[in-house]
Formats: C-alpha cells, structure tokens, sequence
C-alpha cells in the first residue's frame, strides 16, 4: 500500500496492493482511519470503499487526470457510496482539491496521507529508540534536496514526499530526552487544538469574525489575572507573538502611562527615560527599548545619571539561564516608593503559579502592573502562546488604539468590547488562545499543578545525583529555584589541573564538543552557553512531562560516554 521510499498511503499502486477491491487492505486502511480520525475516517472510507460496482467500462481511453479523478457520480446523494477509481497523486495537482469541482474525494483522500505522515512522526517522538534528531549540515541538505520555488506546480505525490522530508529532519520536540529550550513537549489536546485553528483559520481583531476565540481570549486572560492575584480577575490582557513582544508592549503601555502625549507627539516630547532591569533579564527588553526609541543605552542595573526619569522596572521571575527570581516584593515597595510602572518578566517562571507548592517563588507579582506569562513554556503548550496581562483596564487600549473605521465601526449591532483588535500592535492576530484553553479544559488546573510539579521533582533529582559526582561542578551553590541546572562537565583530563586560565580555557571547549557529538548521535540535546565571567557550561532545562528519572539518568551516562576522552 505504500509506495517505495514514503510513509504515505498510495491508491492506485499497480501491483494492486492499493486496490480498494482488495477486502484486507481495505479494512486495515479504514481501521487506521476510523481510529485516528474518527468521523472523517468513516467518511472517507464510506467515499473510497463504497458497495456499488465498479464502474465496467474499459479506461483505456481516459487522459491520466481524468483517471486519476474519476470522482464524478450518478447518484444526487452528498457524500454518495458509489465506487471511486483510485487515487493516482502522481496525476494530480493543488487545482484537483476544493474547491475545484468534484475536489471532494481526492481532497479526503490527500488530507487523510497528511493525516497519516504525522500521526507517524507523532508516535515516533515519544519513541526512545528514535533519534532526537537526523543531523546534517546546511550544506549537506541543500545538496541533498532541491529546495528552490519553481514557476510549475508539483504534483500532489512530490508535496506528500515535502511533508515527509521535513519531518524528517525536524528536531523532535516532544521526545522525552529533548531538553535544549524552554519550550518542549508535545501534548495531544494542545496539538489538536492547533489543528483546529489553523482549519478555522480567521483573525483575532473583531468579534464578527472570530466569536467563539475572542470569548475563549477573554475568559482565559481573566483566569489568568486571577491567578496572578488581582481582585476578580480584574484587567486586561491580550496573546501576543512571544514574550519578547509582550514585554514591549508593558514597555509601551508605562511610557504611555507616565507621559500620554508620546502617542502623538513621539519622544521629542517627553524626558529622556530610562527603565531598571536586572543583569540577567532577557535581551528582550534591550531589543524593545531600541524598538521604542528610548535606547539601549537607557536600560541599566543601576544607575546615577542626572536627567533621566524612570518609567519601568522589569524584575525576572525565572531567568533564562539561572532560571533565578527576582525579589519581587522588594521591587513593589521601591516601584510604590517612587510611582515606577513595575513589570514582571514571568514568561518562564509564570507557569509555577499553577502550583500550590511553588508558587511562593512568584510572592509580589500581584503587585505587578503587568505581567508576562507564556504559557508556551512551563505548561508544555504548543508554540506559540504568550500572554501580557495588566492592572489597570483600558489602558491597553488608549494606548494602542488608531480608530481603523473599516474595522471598528461603532454602529455595529453588538457589544464593541469583544472587539479586541484595536489595543493590539498587530492588524492581522493569530488564534492562540485555544491551545491554552482547550488543554485546560483536558488537564483543569490541577493537571498543569502535576505537570510543574514533576518537572521540578526531575530537576531536583539531577541536581542531587551530579552536585558531588566526579567530574561535575554545579555553576552556582545551592539548589535551583527553577528546572534550570547548569553544571560543567569536567573530562578526566582536567581533573587534576590547577583552577587557572588555561584550565578554563580548555574547560570552556567542552561542552561545545559534547553537544556536536549529541546532534551527531541524535541521542539527545541539552543547551550550553558562557555567561559574564563563566565559560561554557550546560544549562539543563526540563519541561517536558514525558521525560522521567531514567531519561536524567541516560542525559548523565551520555555525557561521560561522549566526552570522556576530551
């Protein structure tokens, strides 16, 4: 049934192993379909393997698309079960599908093989056995395949191969020994749900055109706001395209706060400002403060230049690479002291406020202004979703809004309040929302509390089998306050070699070697990274709930294995 070289289902193969006369193939092809796919599977088993005949007549005379298309019935019923000649995508083209006339059943059928491509790479990510990752090198794979765009269109079997190729060389994400980002996993409601936007496919800026997602959007960011601490969920909030955009948009929002005719008038009027942010935060907020016009050069740790006039202080709650918080009712008190917008960076660490026994770490961020959280990170969501959530309602609002009157008429028939679109940057918002939703309908919230909670339980236990083993030196004393554990891997080679410049210039090439050896093995990733005066060492991260204490323990083993004799 597969033709040679794919994974794809192939109808029309001429050994006759695609025939759907054949009874065996028939059935385990419908049973696949029925089982993944439920209601479609039976309608495209219904369409492809009806009772009725065989139509007699000899095709020899038929053009190859017209074979390969024969869909075309007598009967007036909508699906019909007549027979249906095989479908050949060797003959067939994006033009054959819908809404091309009868473009229903070869678009079941096509739909069903791409259906099929992923439940396989699905399946194959949580298999150990496979490989993270098929490594090549750049120019190995342009070499390799034709990448190019053409003036002609392929024919749908090409565009199946496509699919197949990438996921060929796509990282798995979601294998359970996947630990190189902060966003990892694979979660199948979160997944089916991404299905399902993009099926809607609509836009976020109006509620005429995306009722059911801007309700979701709005339920959803109140329970978050709850969640933070502001009574009532009080607020306001929106999803926006990762956590480097949702921080500059509480940049923009305390700019405008303190000084309103910046909308209009720019930075020419207002003050030379400048915002306080610890050392370690996200580059993100350098990138926003470029972005803004306020300049890189007007965000410091601590400052004693004359003239500037704070608007925001940014505290971390969860760091990148220390996965450290921040002090945050410390920087309340100062924010209050002196009226400074406060911000709170929680895009790692927002998810340990679904957990009763972690959530301490976050004390103060219900004094926050603004908040962000993404959700795409410590609740295993698919990318991307992150949220920005503020204090004081509508000003996200006047802050943003152009009054774009083909969109925002304000003689509509319903409550102009669900049309979120004008407080976004954005005209054109994707649906993110309903990943986040749908998976807390699935899980509740004590499904994300067990979720956090193990992923902290497997960075304790790493850190507490390395912190006194031979050849492992954690970066900084004490346990981690997130997932984050960052050590060095010391090779029997520098053991015994005096703490000195040479030792740790020599220190600093292991773990670059190491992680090229895992790539090239597809074993397993881990990321490493130098930070100020430290030289490269691993910062092991874990929010995947498919891993488990074996898959630390292979992650140690690996390590000694590949870079032993360095």
């Amino acid at each position: 049934m597969a033709s040679p070289g794919s994974g794809f289902w192939s109808f029309g193969s001429e050994d006759g192993s695609g025939d759907p006369e054949n009874p065996g193939t028939a059935r385990a092809w419908c049973q696949v379909a029925q089982k993944f796919t439920g209601g479609i599977g039976n309608k495209l088993c219904a369409l492809l393997y009806g009772d009725a005949e065989k139509p007699a007549e000899s095709r020899g005379s038929q053009t190859p698309r017209a074979a390969a298309r024969k869909a075309a019935c007598a009967c007036d019923q909508k699906p019909c079960n007549c027979s249906k000649a095989d479908v050949n995508y060797a003959y067939l083209h994006a033009t054959d599908l819908l809404p091309a006339c009868d473009g229903e059943r070869p678009t079941l059928a096509f739909l069903q093989d791409v259906m099929n491509i992923l439940l396989q790479y699905v399946v194959k990510s949580f298999d150990r056995s496979t490989k993270v990752i098929d490594f090549h090198y750049p120019n190995e794979l342009l070499q390799e395949y034709n990448w190019e765009l053409a003036d002609q269109p392929q024919n749908l079997e090409e565009i199946l191969m496509h699919c197949q190729t990438t996921l060929k060389y796509a990282i798995k994400t979601g294998h359970p020994r996947y630990f190189n980002q902060l966003s990892t996993g694979l979660d199948m409601v979160g997944l089916a749900a991404d299905w399902l936007t993009s099926t809607a496919n609509t836009n976020m800026f109006t509620y005429e055109i995306a009722p059911v997602f801007v309700l979701l959007e709005y339920v959803t960011l109140k329970k978050m706001r709850e969640i933070i601490g502001w009574p009532g969920g009080s607020g306001d909030g929106i999803f926006s395209p990762g956590g480097a955009i949702s921080n500059m948009y509480a940049m923009m929002i305390a700019r405008f706060k303190m000084f309103p005719e910046v909308k209009e008038k720019g930075m020419a009027a207002v003050p030379r400002l400048i915002a306080f942010t610890s050392e370690h935060s996200h580059f993100s907020l350098k990138k926003g403060a470029a972005a803004l016009g306020i300049g890189t050069d007007s965000q410091f740790a601590n400052s004693t230049q004359v003239g500037f006039v704070p608007f925001l202080v940014s505290a971390t709650a969860g760091t990148t690479v220390y996965g450290a918080f921040d002090p945050l009712l410390a920087v309340a008190d100062i924010c209050k002291k002196y009226k400074i917008w406060m911000h709170v960076d929680a895009a790692w660490g927002g998810g340990l406020l679904m957990s009763r026994k972690h959530r301490w770490k976050l004390s103060g961020v219900e004094r926050a202004n603004s908040v962000t959280w993404n959700p795409h990170k410590m609740m295993g969501v698919p990318l991307q979703c992150s949220a920005l959530l503020v204090r004081e309602e509508g000003l996200m609002q006047n802050c943003n809004q152009m009054h774009a009157s083909y969109l925002f008429q304000q003689d509509k028939h319903y409550d102009l309040s669900y049309d979120t679109g004008d407080k976004a940057l954005q005209c054109g918002r994707h649906v993110d929302v309903f990943k986040l939703w749908l998976m807390w309908r699935a899980k509740g919230t004590t499904g994300f509390e067990a979720h956090v909670d193990k992923c902290l339980e497997l960075a304790e236990y790493l850190y507490n089998i390395i912190k006194n083993r031979e050849g492992y030196e954690m970066v900084f004393d004490g346990k981690p306050q997130h997932t984050n554990v960052c050590f060095w891997y010391v090779p029997p080679s520098l053991r015994t070699l005096e703490d000195n410049e040479e030792r740790m210039s020599r220190l600093s090439k292991v773990a670059p070697v190491i992680k090229a050896r895992m790539m090239e093995y597809g074993t397993t990733m881990v990321s490493y990274q130098p930070l100020g005066d430290k030289v490269n060492f691993f910062r092991m991260v874990i929010s995947n709930p498919a891993a488990t204490h074996q898959d630390i323990d292979f992650l140690i083993e690996e390590i000694e294995r590949l870079g032993q004799d360095l």
